[in-house]
């Protein structure tokens, strides 16, 4: 019975890779507002009724894609910063900028996906947030071993208004609890400050001014590291 069963659920998961496979490509000849489960049933060909013992409905679907998304630059900021030597904080922040461009350089569907335009009638549910935390949490380490090896600098930055002293202690506590609200109010800043040139990259808005992009992406995340008071190394 064992062994029926294993075998059950390797056809079962095999089944499930195909069936987001096919899903991400119409995500990415289509969008993600286009995508169906009945065209991807048609396409695999299954019965339509079938799909739905697999995903339950489109937005089903469309968390797996998302959450298969974010684990995988999660995956890949991790790595190429654990490679990183611990003391070398500022390295390690370079290398998590360097992972999160590359990955979505290499996959811009899945990155727009992600960091796109909302999807209408999608609202991602609680079991996206976990994976979407990934990176968030690899900054917050380095922050906190910076901050406990006394290697963050002071910046002269103005006072943080209360409304956002409270947001920056709930990111502190997700994050790096150790680390004041005021350094993860700036890390706010840097992380869509990297976001946001990782984006205006991806979709064509640095053409004509910054383009190619290597050297001003180098500059910024030094610019990024100052702000957030990581030491020079």
């Amino acid at each position: 019975m064992n062994a029926v069963r294993t075998a059950r659920q390797r056809a079962r998961d095999e089944l499930t890779s195909a069936i987001k496979a096919e899903a991400l490509r119409q995500v990415v000849a289509e969008g993600p507002q286009r995508l169906s489960l009945r065209s991807i049933a048609r396409e695999l060909g299954m019965a339509s009724s079938a799909i739905y013992r697999y995903f339950p409905s489109r937005d089903d679907l469309l968390t797996a894609l998302i959450i298969d998304a974010y684990d995988s630059l999660g995956a890949a900021v991790e790595d190429v910063e654990s490679h990183v030597p611990r003391e070398y904080i500022r390295a390690r922040w370079q290398a998590l900028c360097a992972g999160v461009r590359t990955w979505a350089r290499q996959r811009s569907q899945e990155y727009a996906l992600i960091f796109g335009s909302p999807v209408p009638g999608y609202r991602a549910p609680e079991e996206t947030i976990a994976p979407a935390s990934r990176v968030a949490v690899v900054l917050g380490k380095l922050l906190a071993d910076g901050w406990a090896a006394g290697e963050l600098r002071q910046v002269q930055a103005p006072p943080l208004r209360p409304g956002l002293a409270e947001q920056a202690e709930g990111v502190a506590t997700a994050i790096a609890p150790d680390v004041p609200s005021e350094v993860l109010a700036r890390a706010l800043v840097a992380w869509t400050q990297l976001f946001g040139m990782v984006s205006f990259e991806l979709f064509g808005h640095l053409v004509g001014s910054a383009d190619p992009a290597d050297e001003f992406f180098e500059h910024a995340v030094g610019c990024m590291a100052d702000l957030m008071g990581l030491p020079a190394e």
